[in-house]
């Protein structure tokens, strides 16, 4: 624990083989140092560990979590340390650049995208509240009655004046088969 610079060291078995990431350091969040503060106090002098208990690799910690949660009479998650570094890695990318983070939970952008970034409720709440906060975007559409828009012509886009914007814009581009949106694959 470096308690002056706000950084802990984390070891890390899973990639130690490969060179530089035996260890990583990262920074001790706000949230966590009073509790990380709390088992140091408690700690024998010399203690290395924060977490004494279990150091056998072959503990399972996710069937001891499990029953500290059905103790506290609350559901738990599915696969709770992936859903863990999970949240984690959403909140912080939030806030600091994807490299830094990935550094600090010790992946790669790409396992992060794969694996671990979410789409929370948040982002959807954010991208409503911004659009209406946005006096350009929230200015009533002309033409528009109400809370409906004006109705589409799908027979004759042309004579409708929503569409008649879109198709100029787009006037001239070569459209594939599958259409605007690029094709998923591998999912």
């Amino acid at each position: 624990m470096d308690w002056e610079r706000g950084r802990m060291r984390v070891r890390s078995p899973k990639t130690e083989h490969h060179t530089g990431h035996g260890e990583r350091f990262v920074p001790i969040y706000p949230e966590l140092r009073p509790h990380l503060e709390a088992a140091f106090d408690l700690a024998d002098s010399g203690t290395e560990h924060v977490i004494t208990i279990r150091r056998n690799s072959n503990a399972n910690l996710r069937t001891r979590m499990e029953k500290i949660i059905r103790r506290a009479g609350l559901r738990g998650w599915e696969k709770i340390f992936q859903n863990l570094r999970s949240s984690r890695q959403t909140e912080l990318e939030e806030r600091f650049p994807s490299h830094v983070v990935c550094a600090w939970m010790g992946n790669s952008k790409s396992v992060a995208a794969k694996h671990y970034l979410q789409v929370t409720d948040e982002h959807f709440d954010r991208a409503a509240n911004e659009a209406l906060q946005n006096p350009v975007q929230s200015a009533p559409a002309e033409g528009r009655i109400g809370s409906h828009a004006v109705a589409a012509d799908f027979d004759n886009p042309r004579e409708n004046r929503v569409f008649s914007g879109i198709l100029d814009c787009v006037q001239g581009y070569i459209v594939a088969a599958e259409g605007l949106e690029p094709p998923t694959r591998g999912l």
